[in-house]
């Protein structure tokens, strides 16, 4: 626990200052999305190498870049990138004969669209109108969505939730994750009403914070999957308390998607 918080209060400020400076050139949000996304894509594949997968890793990685950048440059490069990303990992398993072709291909896919494709709307959310706020509301309502998942199952819990994917989690801590999210977001709304004007009326921040109760859940239990297949805890090391970027990463991949496009409709 004390690890958690310590990793919490060292890697907080970096995001923040990352994503409200800007530049003529680059946002630095940008460059820390690709680092941590080139990480998290390391891990996914190895993860998958131990579920034997044996993905094309130096590809998936290569295009989880790709996504990131066409996604900073705002580019129509979207209709070629998707297309190969499915395609050539196809032909480069037949070529390389990595095992069963099929699951060689599938995991390689997976990985390049589970890390780089959805992890590159927090990149066009922060290119958005009021992108700033937006993103920041996004980020820490999903983070708020853990804390109050974790607080809820440690004091609360009793009722096991999905018990053979995850067994740690329970209903409370669902529930509890759930209305933290909206409390996040309506707070964080708040906020920014107070300073630079709300990006959204109150109804919609708390539609938003219920997305993201839901799909920061839904991504939690998405890699507590992944790690139940390839028979392993944690993702990596490198997050004293967290366990690796991955793990750390697992819960904002679907919230940055999902809100993006709820905040356009909005």
């Amino acid at each position: 626990m004390k690890q958690r918080i310590v990793t919490a209060l060292c890697g907080l400020p970096l995001l923040i200052i990352c994503i409200w400076v800007e530049t003529p050139w680059f946002y630095p949000l940008t460059i820390l999305i690709a680092i941590a996304a080139l990480w998290a894509g390391i891990e996914f594949f190895r993860l998958s190498s131990f579920a034997n997968g044996k993905p094309l890793a130096t590809f998936g990685i290569v295009w989880i870049l790709l996504c990131i950048l066409n996604a900073h440059f705002e580019s129509s490069y979207t209709l070629i990138l998707l297309p190969t990303a499915i395609a050539l990992p196809a032909i480069g398993a037949l070529l390389f004969r990595r095992g069963n072709v099929i699951t060689s291909w599938s995991w390689t896919v997976a990985g390049i669209l589970y890390i780089g494709w959805l992890i590159s709307y927090y990149v066009l959310l922060r290119g958005a109108p009021h992108g700033r706020e937006w993103t920041i509301i996004v980020f820490f309502s999903t983070f708020g969505c853990d804390t109050a998942a974790f607080l809820a199952g440690r004091i609360w819990g009793k009722y096991h939730f999905m018990p053979d994917i995850s067994p740690a989690k329970t209903r409370e801590g669902a529930v509890g994750g759930f209305f933290g999210a909206i409390a996040s977001a309506l707070i964080l709304g708040m906020i920014f009403d107070f300073t630079v004007g709300a990006p959204a009326s109150y109804p919609k921040m708390a539609f938003t914070g219920c997305l993201i109760g839901i799909f920061a859940q839904l991504g939690d239990l998405v890699e507590s999957l992944l790690k139940r297949t390839a028979g392993t805890k944690d993702s990596g090391k490198i997050l004293p308390g967290h366990g690796g970027i991955l793990d750390r990463m697992d819960s904002i991949l679907l919230t940055g998607f999902i809100a993006y496009y709820c905040i356009e409709l909005m």
